[in-house]
């Protein structure tokens, strides 16, 4: 009798032990992934260009119900994230929210080398020490638009995790699956070869190692912006010849005005994330009108419903002006919140509209007291060489008046306009 009383509790024990092992690996294992055929069309158009190998092919993946792992990786060649990285972060949010398995990459190590992509000339190669200060806010900034915490959250990882330790004979390996012919035939270094620039061999090896991030962490998928294909594209090699497994890539329109120049910090027309309120909001409004609806597809979360009326709506004649302060009004929103997008509009009305400068604006104790240090320690521009090109184009303003010599040295009290929005007093 003692005997078959210890059995039924050993018994109830072990169905218990094993219904909470079941529950702790579902919980793991089996997250909830949504299969709604109109949600994962839309993460599948919504500002892509391409997917290669194929739509369909990812398409039926998703729809199984497969929870796929995928990233975007970032180099920390600035101090902030901006716009044009925010559509990718956009669209990593998009299939968080289909319960995919997200990976927020931060390129400590490719950093280091510079991507030559679209460069006419060799990028300035940066220390491990300034790539790590320059992604010391890169979490906080990405919270905008990814959930780093709940029951699916997005991960961090650096990809020196997996390239500080590759020796030169795995190097020479992984080299191999590449041919010069290949790296070469790329548009900026042809141009640098009719130039009679130089093309340094580190700069062939950026592919190899952004190619080897997607080795490194087995993924599924890479999500980047169009120009980023040759390197994605690399890591879909690497993936097939070392692990022998398909590797998607889909590939993100740019956000580009008409004549096809993109927003970027390289371009001098970046928005950046760590900006204030104000700034991203003047910055928005003095886009071009082709960049509106893009804008609302790409670096928003608003409906595609949405994006269609503000097609219609500019179609149908109404002021640009209009739209393009909710575009802006809703960029603010995701990075600072509804209070600040709502202050940064009516500083915008005051400022613009009234055309008055403003009683409160940003002021600043400057380390160095010329012009372009003021400039660029405000965040207004990217550097000095940025600052120099505003005021040659008599972009910025000193106490009302036209700002014209680029060696000024300026006096506490001195208020300082850039654009039409952004005012700074000297303290």
């Amino acid at each position: 009798m003692r005997f078959l009383l210890l059995k039924i509790v050993l018994t109830k024990h072990i169905f218990f032990f094993n219904i909470i092992v079941y529950l702790i690996l579902n919980k793991i294992f089996m997250q909830n992934v949504i299969v709604n055929k109109n949600q994962i069309d839309e993460v599948l158009d919504r500002g892509v260009e391409h997917i290669f190998p194929d739509r369909e092919s990812l398409r039926k993946v998703l729809m199984s119900g497969k929870r796929i792992r995928l990233y975007c990786g970032f180099d920390p060649s600035a101090p902030s994230l901006h716009i044009g990285n925010a559509i990718a972060l956009n669209k990593l949010s998009q299939f968080q929210a289909l319960g995919h398995d997200v990976i927020f990459l931060i390129g400590d190590f490719t950093g280091m080398i510079g991507d030559p992509t679209d460069k006419t000339s060799t990028r300035q190669k940066l220390t491990r020490e300034q790539v790590n200060e320059n992604a010391q806010m890169y979490k906080k900034q990405a919270s905008a638009y990814l959930d780093f915490s709940g029951d699916n959250p997005a991960q961090i990882r650096r990809n020196s995790e997996w390239s500080d330790p590759i020796t030169f004979k795995d190097l020479i390996e992984i080299s191999s699956n590449f041919t010069v012919q290949q790296m070469i035939q790329r548009d900026m270094f042809q141009a640098r070869l009719k130039e009679e620039k130089p093309i340094y061999l580190h700069e062939f090896l950026y592919p190899l190692a952004q190619g080897y991030d997607s080795v490194g962490m087995d993924v599924d998928l890479e999500v980047g912006g169009n120009d980023q294909m040759f390197n994605m594209m690399a890591g879909r090699h690497l993936m097939k010849a070392i692990k022998g497994k398909e590797k998607f890539v889909m590939t993100l329109k740019l956000l580009a005005d008409e004549s096809g120049k993109k927003m970027g910090k390289t371009e001098g027309n970046a928005v950046f994330l760590d900006q204030t309120p104000q700034n991203i909001f003047g910055s928005v409004m003095a886009w071009t009108d082709g960049l509106i609806a893009l804008g609302f597809e790409l670096a928003t979360k608003v409906s595609m419903e949405k994006v269609a009326e503000v097609k219609k709506r500019l179609a149908d004649g109404e002021n640009p002006r209009n739209l393009k302060m909710e575009l802006a009004k809703e960029m603010v929103c995701l990075v600072h919140g509804e209070v600040a997008a709502q202050e940064a509009e009516e500083y915008f009305v005051k400022t613009f509209s009234k055309k008055e400068v403003p009683d409160e604006m940003i002021e600043l104790k400057p380390t160095a007291y010329d012009l372009l240090s003021i400039l660029v320690e405000s965040k207004c521009v990217t550097s000095k060489t940025d600052a120099r090109r505003v005021v040659s184009q008599n972009g910025v303003k000193v106490n009302q008046e036209t700002a014209s010599d680029v060696n000024a040295v300026l006096k506490p009290g001195d208020v300082i306009q850039k654009g039409k929005t952004f005012f700074l007093r000297v303290k």
